[in-house]
């Protein structure tokens, strides 16, 4: 997630993966709608899914790249 994404959902109340990792259809719809700019993006990268991996310290393909600095 880039910096305005980032911003974006800080601002929505959204932190940490942990939060994201438990969220149900509902709340993925919700979010989904919200992210001005970015909507579907939950639902299309599968946030719930990485945000489980993440949150229980695992790494994704973007989360390796970051660590590489590949990006950003």
């Amino acid at each position: 997630m880039g910096p305005a994404l980032e911003k974006m959902c800080h601002s929505l109340g959204i932190y940490h993966f942990d939060q994201i990792a438990k969220w149900t259809d509902a709340e993925v719809a919700w979010v989904d709608e919200h992210l001005e700019g970015f909507k579907g993006r939950v639902s299309r990268d599968d946030w719930v899914s990485q945000a489980k991996t993440l949150a229980s310290g695992g790494s994704t393909e973007f989360s390796e790249k970051v660590s590489r600095g590949d990006v950003y």
